[in-house]
């Protein structure tokens, strides 16, 4: 995977370092965790979730961040955790980096995405088993870069969210339609890609 995302745009006053989750409760259980009444109090990192991020801090190849801020589920908490306190920085919480919801499909298999991003393919828009739209998610993920532009510049941000988000938002951010983002690669847990300056 490249380390870096080109981006088109004609300006970053940032650079962010969007991060997936260390490896999960719910990655090893193949269950599907999306709400928040479930994922903020449970389904952490497994314990190979645990060896990835102490791997990944002892030898982080990134740029030295400044902020680091994520989703409120425990399995982002506990990531982003481990990742400031190697920075010696105090993680922030944004909830509008949170899981993309999936409706009726929350607790059944994880054998029930590809239904879902199958309909993704066929309409963007589309919320049927009250699974969250594309355009929802891409919009809250977009907002909180929109923010951090209009607020600091030269800064190094670490943002830890989810699979899906992620490849929502990279979709967005190179102005793809959002039926694509199963195109877009995949980050995999305890993985970085790097956007803006």
């Amino acid at each position: 995977m490249s380390n870096t995302f080109q981006v088109p745009s004609d300006h970053w006053r940032n650079r962010y370092l969007l991060m997936r989750h260390g490896h999960s409760q719910a990655n090893q259980q193949g269950v599907i965790v999306s709400s928040p009444e479930r994922g903020i109090t449970a389904f952490g990192l497994s314990e190979l979730g645990e060896q990835q991020l102490a791997q990944l801090v002892a030898d982080w190849p990134w740029p030295v961040p400044t902020h680091v801020v994520h989703s409120d589920f425990l399995r982002t908490s506990q990531t982003a955790a481990r990742v400031a306190a190697r920075f010696e920085l105090v993680p922030s919480v944004d909830i509008r980096l949170r899981e993309r919801h999936f409706g009726e499909l929350e607790g059944q298999g994880d054998d029930r995405y590809p239904g879902v991003w199958a309909m993704d393919a066929e309409d963007a828009e589309h919320t049927n088993r009250q699974v969250e739209a594309l355009s929802a998610v891409a919009g809250r993920m977009r907002a909180v870069i929109e923010e951090w532009e209009q607020k600091v510049s030269g800064e190094t941000i670490v943002l830890v969210s989810h699979g899906d988000p992620l490849q929502i938002l990279l979709t967005s951010l190179a102005n793809k339609p959002l039926s694509q983002h199963r195109e877009q690669k995949a980050l995999l847990p305890a993985n970085i890609i790097q956007v803006g300056i």
